[in-house]
């Protein structure tokens, strides 16, 4: 039997997450403003604050790439998730996305039209599929938290890179990797200051896994000292907002780093988001 209440909190928390910002994000933006030297960087960053606020009173939009789901389900020691669940997941997202309105922009047709994306575009703004739900253990009880999180805008998933870094025995040797990596991504991104998602794993499964837990968990108030060498180091470049040079190109970096084998390399996945991305917010089912 469909949870038409988990269905609408679905809704909700999808609809939540593509019009604002987190509240520590939201912070983060004001200290950067605040803090920022380039006149021309800080009236970028004073534009999309204001388009935030505008976002979040409409319950529209932050942009007009409104992005792809991305689900994590964290499941408590009790908790109970079955088909109907799913199911309800899965509708509450085709709502949200109607609701929002989401962007028309699932391609047509077999695999090879996909492709080559020459079949046309659905109208329907629920055509745009969820990406494979990721499932973590978590939380409390029987506690079931939903992850909603509006991924996959253009430039992000252009300039994004997943691969193998040897490490040389030293964690220095794959942060200066990353570095370089994100310095070259933000300096060609577009839409920054940009958030850094990565993760560190032992397949180029769990490092792109990773990367979208450090998305759903990093925090802005709260860096651990690697995230922020990261966000320095890339803040050098002085790219700064919408390519404008100034002093913050990256708002904040999050870094997870997974189990580690016996092995020469670390498979690395680095995610450049947009200056409205990580959109995410979280659904108590």
């Amino acid at each position: 039997m469909m949870d038409n209440n988990i269905v609408g909190k679905v809704k909700s928390a999808l609809i939540a997450a593509a019009s604002g910002y987190r509240p520590d994000m939201q912070e983060a933006y004001r200290r950067a403003i605040a803090r920022e030297t380039g006149p021309n960087a800080r009236w970028a960053m004073e534009q999309i604050d204001t388009n935030c606020k505008l976002a979040r009173d409409s319950r529209g939009p932050l942009c007009d790439d409104t992005g792809i789901p991305h689900l994590i389900l964290e499941v408590g020691p009790d908790g109970i998730v079955g088909g109907h669940t799913l199911e309800a997941i899965r509708l509450g997202v085709e709502e949200g996305l109607r609701a929002l309105p989401g962007r028309p922009m699932a391609v047509l047709g077999d695999d090879a039209q996909r492709i080559g994306q020459s079949a046309g575009l659905s109208p329907d703004p629920s055509a745009v599929a969820a990406a494979p739900i990721l499932i973590v253990p978590g939380g409390r009880g029987a506690a079931v938290r939903l992850h909603v999180l509006m991924m996959g805008s253009a430039g992000a998933a252009i300039r994004a890179k997943t691969g193998r870094v040897f490490h040389m025995h030293s964690a220095d040797t794959v942060t200066d990797e990353i570095v370089a990596w994100a310095t070259e991504a933000v300096g060609l991104l577009g839409c920054t200051p940009c958030t850094l998602g990565i993760g560190i794993g032992r397949s180029h499964y769990e490092a792109t896994a990773l990367t979208l837990l450090s998305l759903a968990e990093g925090r802005y108030d709260t860096q651990s000292p690697l995230e922020k060498e990261i966000t320095a180091r890339v803040n050098e470049c002085k790219t700064g907002a919408m390519g404008l040079g100034g002093d913050t190109s990256v708002l904040a970096a999050f870094v997870k780093v997974g189990p580690q084998r016996a092995s020469g390399v670390r498979a690395v996945c680095m995610l450049p988001c947009c200056c409205f991305e990580p959109r995410a917010a979280v659904a108590e089912l």
